[in-house]
């Protein structure tokens, strides 16, 4: 059981640091190898091992791109709030209810990021206007950032792609952007579930420790290899997910 989450826990701090999408490894990796936690529980558990993968890499991005505080930093202060909220509820509103319409966004991101081969190879800054930085606030901050708190899986992915469709970011850099909104929404989750008694310390921690090694070369990899490597991971952790929600409502129908 150990090995096999300290494993996923390092192979989600990749996937996390290059696009997000880590917990799609990481939380099925806590439910089967540790059936006797509650889902709240690995919830919190993988929001303590997440929260130190993504902010190391969020400080690896810092250090060696630039960053558009303008949108990263008003996100992850309404993150913070917003993922709370959304971890409140976290087991009272099923899974189930969100899974159709999560599984027919991901489908339409798939279609959308293959038909459009150039999006997100490079920035387009003319997309900064004040009203797109707005939106984007209030759905990296808001929607997302709920989301995140409440189930979780696809988090780093979603924000990725909205940084890039709405304020135009490349990749890499709204990968950059997604990583501190996303230490923001993991911190917001890990107080409320902490709060609640919902957290493994020692197993989470010890993951943890994997999760940051595979951060580190997740998020140097992606800045060495450029948004065309990013790109390619993206669509394979969103095929993923979409394979993964689709069977989980599939056993439930």
């Amino acid at each position: 059981m150990i090995a096999t989450l300290l494993v996923a826990a390092a192979a989600a701090g990749w996937v996390d640091a290059v696009v997000g999408g880590g917990g799609l490894l990481l939380l099925p990796a806590l439910m089967l190898a540790a059936p006797h936690l509650p889902t709240a529980t690995a919830l919190g558990t993988n929001k303590l091992t997440a929260i130190c993968g993504t902010s190391t890499a969020a400080v690896t991005y810092a250090r060696r791109t630039k960053i558009d505080w303008r949108v990263a930093g008003p996100s992850a202060g309404l993150a913070l709030i917003c993922s709370g909220c959304g971890a409140l509820l976290a087991g009272q509103i099923p899974a189930s209810a969100f899974r159709p319409v999560i599984i027919g966004v991901l489908v339409a991101v798939a279609v959308f990021v293959t038909v459009r081969p150039q999006m997100g190879l490079v920035e387009q800054p003319r997309k900064r206007t004040p009203w797109r930085r707005g939106v984007a606030v209030a759905v990296a901050g808001g929607g997302i950032a709920a989301y995140d708190g409440l189930i979780g899986p696809g988090t780093g992915t979603f924000l990725v792609l909205a940084f890039t469709t709405i304020v135009g970011a490349d990749f890499v850099h709204g990968s950059a952007m997604a990583k501190i909104v996303n230490t923001a929404t993991n911190l917001g989750a890990l107080v409320v579930f902490a709060a609640t008694g919902h957290v493994a310390w020692k197993l989470g921690l010890g993951m943890a420790v994997c999760n940051v090694i595979g951060s580190v070369i997740g998020a140097r990899m992606a800045l060495r290899r450029g948004a065309g490597f990013v790109r390619i991971v993206l669509l394979v952790v969103v095929l993923a997910l979409i394979a993964r929600l689709g069977y989980l409502q599939w056993q439930q129908s």
